[in-house]
């Protein structure tokens, strides 16, 4: 029976969601759970995608198959939420097509990017949002963030994994400013997004709210030409990964 899982976990508490050697990242744990349900029998969980040491989960979405005949989705939910670190949840939890994929299934990803521009940071946003100061100005983040929106090239904001990434063309269909006292969200939507991509977003929307860099600089950057701001990465606590998206499939008559 493959499972659909919707999880949520404090980023601090892993290694980040891909495997480490060691263990402590969020599929090791999940993976020990789910397989000692299961009897024993390993069972692999597959994410959505990788998130970072750090980074934060209100609705990463992993697959996994279990064997037949131990319950219903509710029974496995219920079942991991009792032997899981209280770091990471399961949501909810469905029985899902056999042909279902966490992955290859996913037709756009939300993250949320939380900023804290007050001149203390209060304990209990501590790891949970980026500290900034001085404030940024949130016209000018919200002329950056028009600026970013749409089809582009965002080689100019990722990493280096490891493995040369083929096409770095990206979508962002939106990416809102939202002030609340305080606290500032950036929302981003797309259809898919490179490594560290929405860290330097970030980092670049933040400098240029702040005055160190123009608009002119990031739209260079943007169109490959990086002279006047450095490639620098956002600290991972703001990061939240909000949502996955699917194709909803057409029911037949």
């Amino acid at each position: 029976m493959r499972l659909k899982l919707t999880l949520a976990y404090d980023g601090a508490a892993f290694r980040g969601w891909q495997s480490q050697p060691g263990g402590g990242a969020v599929q090791d744990v999940l993976e020990e759970a789910l397989s000692k349900l299961a009897g024993g029998t390993r069972v692999r969980p597959q994410g959505s995608g990788r998130t970072d040491a750090g980074v934060h989960a209100l609705g990463q979405i992993a697959h996994a198959d279990v064997p037949d005949g131990r319950g219903d989705g509710l029974f496995w939910q219920r079942a991991l939420n009792a032997i899981l670190p209280p770091g990471l949840r399961v949501l909810s939890c469905t029985r899902a097509r056999g042909d279902f994929h966490a992955r290859y299934a996913a037709t756009g990803k939300t993250y949320d990017y939380l900023l804290w521009t007050g001149p203390v940071l209060p304990p209990h946003r501590a790891g949970r949002a980026w500290h900034v100061r001085p404030s940024p100005d949130t016209a000018l983040l919200r002329r950056a963030a028009e600026l970013l929106r749409g089809n582009h090239d965002f080689r100019g904001f990722s990493a280096n994994r490891g493995t040369p990434v083929r096409d770095t063309r990206r979508n962002l269909r939106a990416i809102t400013v939202t002030a609340r006292g305080p606290e500032i969200r950036l929302r981003f939507e797309g259809d898919g997004f490179l490594y560290k991509m929405v860290r330097m977003l970030v980092a670049a929307m933040v400098r240029v709210a702040q005055g160190q860099a123009t608009m002119a600089d990031l739209e260079a950057r943007l169109a490959g030409r990086p002279e006047g701001m450095p490639r620098s990465v956002a600290p991972s606590d703001g990061l939240y990964l909000r949502r996955v998206a699917y194709a909803r499939r057409k029911q037949s008559s």
